[in-house]
């Protein structure tokens, strides 16, 4: 029998074991076959093919319908129709206003444009454009050329001529007849010719009537200059891919490049181990080999795709050139803090929103990169919801958030002491009133309350207090960093960042210094939005968007000093997105805060820094136990401008001055209500006026100090 051998196959480089095959001699009589054991166990030491190709693919098949109308008419259709109406508006007026300069001008070069139109149709008459042709046969004495050339031109000159008499007398005729009939006509005509003379008489390199617009073209993004950007990165695998023609190694454009906003889009696969990483941290030289700016280059993974997917992003201007829209907000409307609200844009111009409720903030940038603009845009933000509550804190001293003082509960701007005792009071209200949120969370049916959390109906409900609370603290490292005072408002804030967003309260931190001193870890570790502007290395990119988003390549650092205002934002959606802020600057700050104000009259929610009074002086003190101490042990009830006198009396570093609303609102927050109690003044007449029943301050009492031994 004759033997056959097999080669294996080469798969990639790979050996890989061929299939049996089949012996082309004929096989030996069934009767001297091997035993069927025999052939099974050389079956088995045969090696196996590893591609099966029987094996049935797994089923599983993506189709992506392209839609009917292309997303950039559907969106720029009308923004394009905008534009194109305004340069028509403009060219208008720009050439309306210099139209008696221009006439001026072009009458002038009117008999320059006669002389030019006399000699041009002289050469049209006398067929002058072919005389080069006759003076060649003359040259080459080739009669019959000449001859058949001399005929033509003997033809066009009777014809032209003609032409030329028969216009020059009806002209002449018609200018008569419209100077009898109709002279007006004749000197509009006139003007007409006479301005048509001069537009022939322009100069070429000086031209009288100029483009009202100048415009530099932008060069179009094609398949080449993207090949030709991304090999200019320096990427060796990319690079080599591009020279082996790319398919082999992985690299090919997935859909057609498109125009996309202000800009255009290309998708396209990376080389097999290359990432959209390794072409983020390679802006600038991406944007040289793309020959754009580096503000208008911005390649971005598809967390839609593969991991090697790229989105690369080309602007016609940079993002921070480019015209944003007009922030929604600047002249009407309200806000719903539970609800996603427009904070800005991103490179498309598309709208970006963010929602405020049930986060804790971070902002994080060097200085003079827009991190005050933006934490004074989320407060306005705050304000435009009648509902909330504003704390601002200014620890720069520079009035930066003083826009915001007539709708702010507390306000302070500063770093000195009294600044400081300021912040801690204020905070220690805080304190107290996230305590009491948590125990009206606790108190409420599940019905009302299912996850244990404030709700937009909740918040809207007066008579409960869980209204929004919003603190915004710019260069918040000053107060962590105090000596005095650091320690206990840092561990308020922690406590703000940790338990505040289940109750309503949305604290915000901006500092310039991203570190654990500044920043601390309990802050940092706890935001859920985090908003970072240009920094200078990874360790600060980190702090302010989490442990492994440098490493992830959501990097703060390839910003440059002009990229104002664009940030990363993370925590507003599942993929940290790129942002460009609204411009908002103090001026219109104040024209938004005084909307807010008169929202908030209407709402009757304007309290604090507002009507012009401080924190609450018994922060930190036993507002309850000395309310106790100066009621008499008979006394049922008691008038609250009486308690209000005597409290000043105990403690008049605390209470001077107080009056009967003070002592009411003191107490509100413990559940004490004040009604009309029947009392005598100093001069025996009796009247009913505002006041507490002693059993009411007991039973708070004896609720509170329940509370704390549970606790």
């Amino acid at each position: 029998m004759t033997e056959t051998t097999t080669v294996p196959e080469q798969v990639n480089g790979i050996a890989v074991p061929a299939p049996p095959t089949v012996p082309l001699t004929k096989p030996e009589p069934a009767a001297e076959a091997p035993a069927p054991a025999a052939v099974d166990a050389d079956q088995e030491q045969q090696a196996q093919p590893v591609d099966n190709p029987a094996l049935p693919a797994p089923g599983v098949t993506e189709e992506k319908r392209r839609p009917i109308i292309p997303e950039w008419l559907r969106t720029d259709a009308w923004a394009t129709t905008r534009h194109a109406a305004s340069r028509a508006w403009y060219a208008t007026a720009y050439h309306g206003v210099r139209l008696p300069a221009y006439s001026v001008q072009l009458s002038a070069m009117a008999p320059r444009g006669a002389a030019r139109f006399l000699t041009s149709t002289g050469r049209w008459v006398w067929d002058r454009e072919a005389a080069p042709l006759r003076a060649a046969a003359v040259r080459a004495e080739d009669a019959a050329e000449y001859l058949t050339l001399a005929r033509l031109r003997a033809q066009r000159v009777r014809l032209r001529a003609l032409v030329t008499l028969v216009a020059a007398v009806f002209g002449v005729g018609l200018a008569a007849s419209l100077y009898v009939m109709a002279p007006g006509w004749l000197y509009a005509m006139a003007s007409v010719s006479v301005l048509a003379l001069g537009w022939a008489g322009q100069s070429e390199d000086a031209p009288v009537v100029g483009p009202a617009v100048l415009r530099t073209e932008v060069q179009k993004l094609t398949s080449h200059i993207v090949l030709r950007g991304l090999d200019a990165i320096g990427n060796t695998k990319i690079s080599a891919a591009i020279k082996k023609g790319g398919d082999m190694n992985g690299l090919r454009f997935t859909a057609p490049i498109t125009r996309d906003g202000p800009g255009y889009r290309a998708d396209l696969d990376l080389p097999y181990g290359v990432t959209p990483d390794d072409v983020m941290e390679a802006r600038k030289p991406l944007a040289s080999g793309l020959r754009r700016k580096v503000g208008c280059v911005w390649p971005s993974p598809d967390p839609d795709e593969h991991e090697g997917r790229l989105v690369l992003w080309v602007g016609d201007r940079p993002m921070n050139e480019t015209t944003k829209p007009a922030w929604p907000l600047l002249r009407e409307g309200q806000v719903d803090l539970f609800r996603p609200v427009v904070l800005g844009n991103d490179q498309r111009m598309r709208d970006m929103t963010v929602t405020l409720m049930f986060a804790a903030i971070v902002i994080g940038s060097i200085p003079r990169m827009g991190k005050t603009f933006l934490l004074r845009l989320l407060l306005l933000i705050a304000a435009l919801d009648p509902r909330a509550t504003l704390y601002a804190f200014d620890f720069k001293g520079t009035g930066d958030l003083g826009a915001l003082e007539d709708v702010c509960h507390r306000y302070r701007a500063g770093e000195e002491d009294e600044d400081l005792e300021y912040v801690v009071a204020a905070l220690r209200e805080l304190k107290d009133e996230l305590r009491r949120r948590a125990k009206v969370v606790k108190s409420l049916p599940r019905s009302r309350c299912p996850e244990s959390k404030v709700t937009p109906a909740l918040a809207s409900d007066k008579s409960l207090g869980l209204h929004p609370i919003v603190v915004g603290f710019d260069e918040c490292q000053v107060p962590f960093e105090h000596e005095t005072y650091g320690a206990e408002l840092e561990s308020i804030c922690t406590d703000i960042t940790k338990r505040g967003p289940a109750l309503g309260i949305v604290g915000i931190f901006a500092t310039q210094r991203p570190d654990a001193k500044s920043l601390p870890p309990g802050i940092s570790a706890n935001a859920v939005l985090r908003f970072c502007l240009k920094v200078m290395g990874h360790t600060a990119n980190d702090m302010v968007l989490g442990t492994g988003a440098y490493k992830a390549g959501i990097r703060a650092t390839m910003f440059s000093r002009s990229d104002l205002g664009i940030c990363w934002m993370a925590g507003e959606g599942d993929d940290p997105r790129i942002v460009a802020s609204a411009f908002v600057d103090a001026p219109a700050a104040e024209k938004v805060v005084a909307r807010a104000r008169r929202l908030r009259e209407e709402y009757g929610n304007v309290t604090g820094h507002a009507l012009g009074q401080g924190p609450d002086a018994t922060a930190g003190t036993d507002v309850l136990a000395d309310v106790l101490a100066v009621l008499a042990p008979d006394e049922e009830r008691v008038w609250c401008e009486r308690l209000a006198a005597r409290l000043a009396e105990l403690r008049p570093e605390t209470y001077g001055g107080w009056k009967g609303e003070q002592v009411t609102a003191a107490l509100k927050p413990w559940g004490i209500k004040s009604g009309q109690v029947w009392g005598t003044d100093d001069e025996g007449q009796g009247a009913n006026r505002r006041g507490i029943t002693r059993a009411d301050v007991t039973a708070a009492v004896t609720r509170r100090n329940a509370d704390r031994a549970a606790g």
